[in-house]
């Protein structure tokens, strides 16, 4: 695998049910699509912070892995954003925290790792050849724990990820969307295995994707059902009730943004267009998905995007 991994240690429990008007039931009880309040505001961090942790949780039977990154100055009497960020197809947890550089920010950040699928390459749902299990159940009792262990906003829970991992975090904005505050895909594959979109509210987007993308082509490949980009990007423009037409801008030379105006409610749609760049997480650094720069940074773009975009 290429790219430098991180040293990390320790371990966490999987979590038990909430028991408030706003908590989840026992993970039994199957995918919570609702806000859940946090219990874990108050007590001593299970893990250390400032430093990555891996981790473990039960989820449909099945131990599942994740690790975890607190900020440096973890506060448990303050709540604070989280990340989830997912890998993409072959790659790992410790690869997606390297690419992504969520953990130098002022949030939760939480990388969870996906199971060995069909092709024996590590994948997510809503892809050919990812494994049987349910990884939206999987990202719902992930949830469930890092609320009752960890002081988390639970009005301020957004989901990222690359390719595979990109559109599996499509998969969330269809079926977490009533728990999850907005969604950031890069270079996401949006496979039909992902199933019928119909989100519990209007939903937060921010997608960025490259023009010369071979991996999951900008315009599309029917062959594997995969859409072009705006045509994915228009179906989610009808969900969340905005114009038809986006207003467009250049932030910077290379790169077209587009943006959706009169979206319904908290709806709300954006879109990063690289000119030029392949099947990479953007970064004006190389990066473990590629040694050549590209215009734009993508992380701090969707950090600004998260922020404004709160659940409540």
């Amino acid at each position: 695998m290429p790219g430098r991994f991180p040293r990390w240690a320790a371990a966490l429990t999987a979590a038990a049910a909430l028991t408030t008007a706003f908590a989840a039931p026992a993970a039994a009880a199957g995918v919570v699509d609702r806000p859940v309040r946090t219990t874990g505001c108050g007590h001593t961090a299970p893990v250390p912070a400032g430093v990555t942790t891996p981790q473990h949780v039960v989820s449909g039977g099945l131990d599942r892995e994740y690790t975890v990154h607190l900020p440096a100055h973890y506060n448990p009497r303050r709540a604070y954003p989280l990340v989830l960020s997912y890998h993409g197809h072959k790659r790992t947890s410790q690869y997606q925290e390297e690419l992504s550089g969520f953990s130098a920010l002022d949030t939760i950040s939480v990388y969870p790792q996906g199971l060995i699928g069909t092709d024996g390459e590590s994948a997510w749902t809503g892809a050919p050849y990812s494994a049987a299990a349910d990884d939206v159940l999987f990202t719902s009792d992930l949830l469930n724990s890092l609320q009752r262990t960890l002081c988390v906003d639970n009005n301020r829970i957004f989901a990222a990820g690359k390719s595979n991992g990109g559109g599996f975090v499509g998969v969330l904005a269809c079926r977490l969307a009533g728990r999850i505050a907005a969604f950031a895909p890069v270079s996401g594959a949006f496979y039909p295995q992902g199933g019928a979109c119909h989100p519990s509210r209007d939903v937060p987007i921010l997608d960025f994707h490259g023009t010369a993308d071979t991996t999951i082509p900008y315009t599309g490949n029917p062959d594997k059902g995969l859409p072009s980009i705006p045509d994915w990007l228009a179906a989610w423009s009808t969900r969340d009730g905005c114009r038809a037409k986006p207003v467009s801008w250049t932030p910077v030379e290379g790169v077209v943004a587009q943006k959706w105006l009169g979206c319904d409610r908290r709806g709300a749609l954006e879109h990063y267009r690289v000119e030029g760049a392949g099947h990479v997480w953007p970064s004006t650094a190389p990066n473990n998905d590629s040694a050549t720069p590209t215009v734009i940074n993508a992380t701090p773009v969707i950090w600004r995007f998260f922020r404004t975009h709160p659940l409540g």
